[in-house]
């Protein structure tokens, strides 16, 4: 029996001592502190890398010199952390997802329209989608451009803003939203009265076109003022475009004062627009052929000249020489080309070369390197082109299209920066005029400036002409109403400068 005892008392011994089941906690607490001395070991080895070889871990250190390094003299809107705002505790009526439609401004100023639908109706918005099929065939997901998380996190205090749909109202579980336009030019009333009560039978709505949809004239000041912050400080660049948009400028500032000019002399215009003055016979047909080939482009018999008399075509890159020539630009003038390949290449530059040898592009002032994962992300290069833009000491569009407006608008917000709004229909009267022999040089000149005295970018009110939105002035290039506080208005835009239409 003693023997047996002892056999049992080892066996006790040897065996394992019971499992205690950790708890959530502290199962949450291990993964935290794991997580902390992961990325403090990352940014060591890091900083020893670069100490030892420059090109380790390039992006992520990039990344992290990128706040050490803005320049200080870049004139940007530039937002400086701020403590987190407390989210708008609100019921939400339902979801609303966005595709936005066009090039990057188009779709920046659809964004900021789309975030004050959703704050007016008290929906969640989903992360707008962003253009994958126009002409441009840019593939960027809104993360690639825009910064998400500040996105989200500026804006919770008026509109909550998910990355995905719920599950159950995913459409890989066969969910299928309700889809419509909404009517374009469109107040506050036709959202509240017209989509709203959609809302009661179709939880999730889904806008598929989202450009100009919300009226320039007649919505709320709280709704209008909301529209600017969302562009100009709830939409920042992600640290890898701005990065390289700082060092654009930078470069460019270290050489003096620049001007950009946004030369819209690109295919795509000149085919959607139906302009060829100064195109070959070749160049006009492959242009046309390019223009039935979209069909989403509506207008297909065109006149080209009858167009441009009305000032409705870019000015061509020989038109635009003699302007900046006539406007007084000296020679030496540093001036930045914001643009996608120029139709008919070098050559169509020929003559802005000659009048200015000091131009350059994004392509010729980085690296190969530095832009090669920007290839084929038309939206991405645009978006440094708007940095810069927007920078510049003076700011020249050849063209009225959403860049050119987006960016005038951006240089008021930063204290009415000189942009020279071209009266086209006025230059090319003039151009042909010179050109033919009946204006001099001087008589040119003179008139171009005269022209222009009162289009660059000074104070001034939005005009409006009643029921005719698209020939009235559009909001994101003058929104007065977030320049200026009450009686400060009058003084600053004008009393009788309301051009209102009938």
């Amino acid at each position: 029996m003693e023997v047996r005892s002892e056999n049992i008392q080892v066996r006790c011994d040897k065996l394992p001592a019971p499992v205690i089941p950790r708890t959530r906690l502290q199962v949450w607490f291990l993964r935290v502190c794991s997580s902390i001395l992961l990325w403090t070991c990352l940014v060591q080895l890091v900083t020893v890398g670069e100490l030892w070889h420059p090109k380790i871990f390039p992006n992520l250190s990039n990344r992290i010199r990128w706040f050490k390094n803005v320049p200080r003299q870049v004139d940007l809107v530039v937002q400086s952390p701020s403590p987190p705002v407390a989210p708008r505790n609100y019921t939400s009526n339902g979801f609303l997802i966005v595709s936005c439609n066009g090039g990057l401004n188009q779709m920046r100023a659809a964004i900021c329209d789309m975030v004050t639908v959703a704050r007016l109706l008290n929906l969640t918005l989903v992360v707008p989608e962003l253009d994958k099929t126009s002409f441009w065939a840019d593939h960027s997901n809104f993360e690639d451009i825009f910064n998400v998380r500040h996105f989200t996190d500026s804006l919770r205090d008026e509109v909550r803003i998910i990355k995905r749909l719920p599950k159950k109202f995913s459409r890989k579980y066969g969910y299928k939203p309700f889809q419509l336009p909404p009517v374009s030019w469109s107040n506050d009333k036709y959202y509240l009265q017209q989509i709203l009560p959609l809302f009661s039978k179709h939880k999730v709505l889904h806008f598929n076109k989202t450009d100009t949809r919300l009226a320039n004239n007649g919505i709320p000041l709280n709704l209008q003022k909301l529209r600017c912050r969302v562009n100009f400080r709830g939409l920042k660049f992600t640290p890898q475009i701005e990065t390289l948009g700082y060092k654009l400028v930078r470069i460019l500032q270290e050489r003096g004062s620049f001007v950009v000019l946004h030369l819209r002399y690109e295919m795509d215009m000149l085919a959607f627009s139906g302009c060829t003055h100064g195109c070959t016979m070749e160049e006009a047909e492959e242009l046309k052929r390019l223009r039935y080939a979209y069909p989403w482009w509506r207008e297909k018999e065109i006149v080209s000249e009858e167009r441009r008399s009305q000032g409705l075509c870019p000015l061509t890159p020989e038109e635009a020489a003699l302007v900046l020539q006539a406007l007084g630009l000296d020679k030496e003038t540093q001036i930045y080309i914001a643009a996608g390949e120029i139709y008919g290449g070098e050559k169509r530059l020929a003559a802005l070369r000659a009048a200015y040898p000091l131009i350059v592009k994004k392509e010729t002032l980085l690296d190969p390197e530095e832009l090669q994962s920007f290839h084929n992300h038309s939206s991405q290069m645009a978006a440094l082109d708007f940095m810069v833009s927007t920078a510049s000491n003076t700011f020249i569009p050849t063209y009225d299209g959403n860049m050119a407006k987006v960016v005038e608008g951006h240089r008021r917000y930063l204290g009415f920066k000189k942009s020279v709004l071209l009266d086209r229909r006025k230059i090319v009267e003039l151009v042909d005029m010179h050109q033919n022999g009946t204006l001099s040089w001087n008589e040119f000149s003179v008139a171009i400036r005269l022209a222009h005295e009162k289009r660059l970018g000074q104070p001034t009110r939005r005009k409006v002409i009643a029921d005719k939105p698209k020939e009235e002035d559009y909001f994101y290039a003058n929104p007065q109403e977030c320049l200026c506080e009450g009686a400060n208005c009058d003084d600053l835009l004008g009393l009788d400068n309301s051009s209102e239409v009938q």
